[in-house]
């Protein structure tokens, strides 16, 4: 097993049409206003940025994120990653009732020279705070879809 390998996935259910859940996500430049742990979004041009990402546990990741596929008719949003992490991660808007259902997956290596030590001893801290990070994340979407 390569205890650096992480894949996730994520589906979160939210009240408002999957056109409008879309075009939040497609705005990553604003994630840093409504996702507490998105520290910083830096756009260095119109397919790609730099992100930093800070959850409960003690240390910032960042990563150069290239867009590799925006469809709004599919309701897909996708990045390519690397830096800290190296891999991919893809939204998926689809109308669940009413609302949305928005399935968030990913699936990367750690290069974090830090976190690549702690890979073994550390794995269930990791995964704990990406999910408490998901959670933060749900409900600050919610909150922007409800303001705009």
């Amino acid at each position: 097993m390569d205890w650096t390998h992480y894949r996730f996935r994520t589906v979160w259910e939210l009240p408002a049409p999957p056109a409008h859940v879309y075009t939040v996500l497609e705005q990553a430049e604003t994630y840093p206003l409504w996702w507490p742990q998105v520290r910083e979004v830096t756009p260095v041009d119109e397919h790609g940025g730099v992100i930093r990402i800070r959850s409960v546990l003690p240390y910032d990741i960042t990563v150069t994120a290239r867009a590799v596929r925006r469809d709004p008719a599919a309701g897909v949003l996708e990045i390519g990653m690397s830096g800290d992490l190296d891999g991919w991660a893809r939204w998926t808007c689809a109308a669940a009732g009413p609302g949305t259902r928005a399935r968030y997956d990913q699936e990367v290596h750690v290069t974090k020279p830090l976190l690549r030590r702690l890979a073994v001893p550390g794995r269930p801290f990791f995964r704990a705070n990406h999910a408490l990070m998901m959670r933060s994340g749900r409900r600050g979407l919610q909150a922007r879809l409800e303001a705009v």
